[in-house]
């Protein structure tokens, strides 16, 4: 017995002594490796404490080694559970085969309403031809204010423009699209404004949406007004900032608001952070105008950066189109306490540290802009969205805004006309009994909403009585009542029996289910300085009696 035992450990001799021999090699090696001393103390002590664990260690080890091994694509090599078909069965499957939709159909409201969308024949201007019936109507939905869409002196100077750099750049500005034009239109605009530096954008929604987001981020404090447009929402819910609320246009919630987040921060000891206020000067959803100097105010009391979206009051207002800042005459650089002529106007937008606008509203081209120091519009072409990642303006846009800063410049007499034509159709709308309009008397885009029921609850601009609204949310604490679908349909028709005597005016289109808060609907009136006092007063007779006609119904 001993000796067959003998016999068998003289032949596995040379097996033990191999495995002995690769036990040091592997051994050797992995000492060798940074950081195995580490592995094996891990290893030595598990074993010593759980012996059961080194062996489930071990096998997940070799789990994971085994199913990286593996094919990611495990094809059935014997075609066991596939199921052949012939050429003409695919064919036949093929052809049954029906897609599922991208979107829902549309419904017949909204087919009817694409339906009923005028087309225009030829080019946009202030009195269009209709493609459909040939007829030349009054165009009252452009936001076309000074004027200066199909000007002859812009037109020469976009066809030269064109002759010489083409149609575009192909490329965004930080990346070979920035051409002579454009830095010249930038230096025309901060000049205009009376800015340190402006930035340009090729397309006017992403401008304020871009802005926002290139400052505030996760853990600054924005404050906004519930009535913002839906860019600066956008902006707002990129930035994943901490939101604010205020009360629609009313500068003491502004103030509540702030006084709250002050007294919140001082009680926890926040660490300091970027505080920002968004607001616009004219609102685009119902053509009300903030209080600039209140505003400001506010902004150096508690501390604030100030964001104000101009794009409908920049070509609108002021003595020359500047905006708020010229018609508030509110100083910049100067003491506040020093005596000026009446006729002198230094711009404001230093106390706005990033004033937007757009270039095609108030210069009839296309884009927008973003005025401030030079270190805000520094810090925008290397970190704004939108400047960095989408193609720049065609050059001749440029060059058409370019001139049409001279315009703005050497006629002030435009937006004498402009306002003179607001006061016209303002002064024959607003005695309508069947309709409001909440917008201000300066306004030159002015919405008319059908008159509320006696019993509506309204929530009005400044009127903040009782229990504050929350400013953690964007619904007011008495939001407004009203019924979209009737109003819509009344107010369309209203647009085509306006529509068929010669005046085109259309309802504030509104993406419904995607906004914070659905907008009330309401009839968009943009007027321009191209059209004679005779004009505007023939449109607003012919709004009026379509008013008369379709709201007459209803009492």
């Amino acid at each position: 017995m001993s000796s067959a035992m003998a016999s068998t450990s003289a032949n596995l001799e040379p097996l033990f002594s191999f495995l002995a021999q690769s036990y040091t090699t592997i051994e050797n090696g992995f000492n060798r490796v940074p950081g195995s001393a580490v592995i094996a103390r891990y290893v030595r002590s598990s074993h010593q404490n759980d012996p059961g664990r080194t062996l489930l260690e071990l096998v997940l080890a070799v789990f994971a080694i085994w199913t990286l091994l593996q094919s990611r694509t495990r094809a059935d090599k014997g075609d066991r559970h596939f199921i052949q078909f012939s050429e003409k069965e695919v064919d036949e499957l093929v052809n049954e085969w029906t897609p599922e939709p991208l979107a829902e159909p549309l419904s017949p409201q909204e087919q009817a309403e694409l339906d009923s969308i005028p087309v225009i024949a030829g080019a946009q201007g202030p009195r269009p031809r209709l493609a459909n019936t040939g007829k030349t109507v009054l165009n009252f939905t452009g936001t076309n204010f000074t004027g200066l869409a199909g000007n002859d002196d812009i037109k020469n100077k976009a066809i030269e423009t064109l002759r010489k750099y083409g149609l575009g750049s192909c490329g965004p500005p930080g990346f070979y699209g920035t051409v002579d034009v454009h830095m010249d239109l930038e230096r025309d605009l901060a000049d205009f404004l009376g800015t340190e530096s402006t930035i340009l954008y090729s397309q006017g929604f992403s401008t304020v949406s871009s802005v926002i987001p290139a400052f505030a981020k996760r853990g600054d404090i924005v404050v906004a007004d519930r009535g913002v447009n839906f860019a600066i929402q956008k902006g707002i819910q990129i930035s994943r900032s901490t939101v604010r609320w205020f009360d629609h246009n009313d500068l003491k919630s502004l103030e509540d608001v702030l006084e709250g987040i002050a007294k919140e921060r001082k009680k926890k000891k926040a660490p300091l952070t970027k505080m920002f206020i968004v607001t616009e000067g004219i609102f685009e959803k119902d053509g009300q105008m903030v209080d600039l100097p209140k505003l400001i105010e506010l902004k150096y009391k508690y501390k604030y950066r100030l964001i104000l979206d101009e794009s409908i009051s920049f070509g609108s207002v002021g003595r020359t189109g500047r905006g708020l800042t010229e018609l508030f005459n509110v100083p910049v650089g100067v003491d506040r306490s020093a005596k000026q002529s009446p006729s002198h106007w230094e711009p404001q937008a230093s106390q706005v540290d990033m004033l937007i606008g757009s270039v095609a509203n108030g210069l009839a081209s296309c884009g927008g802009f973003c005025a401030g120091s030079k270190y805000v519009v520094y810090h925008q072409r290397i970190n704004s969205s939108a400047f960095v990642f989408s193609a720049s303006m065609p050059p001749l846009l440029s060059v058409s805004a370019s001139e049409g800063i001279n315009i703005l410049r050497n006629t002030p007499s435009i937006l004498s006309t402009l306002q003179e034509n607001v006061r016209t159709m303002r002064s024959v709308l607003d005695r309508l009994d069947c309709i409001t309009i909440p917008s201000h008397p300066a306004s030159a885009m002015f919405h008319i909403h059908v008159r509320s029921a006696p019993n509506a609850t309204l929530h009005l601009p400044g009127a903040s009585a009782g229990k504050p609204s929350n400013p953690n949310s964007i619904v007011p604490r008495d939001p407004q009542q009203f019924d979209i679908e009737l109003e819509e349909r009344l107010l369309q028709e209203v647009v085509e029996e306006a529509l068929s005597q010669g005046v085109l005016i259309t309802r504030a289109r509104r993406l419904r289910a995607q906004e914070m808060v659905e907008a009330r609907p309401s009839i968009r009136v943009a007027v321009s300085a191209a059209f004679s006092k005779k004009e505007c007063e023939k449109a607003a007779n012919v709004i009026k009696a379509a008013l008369v006609k379709v709201l007459g119904k209803r009492r």
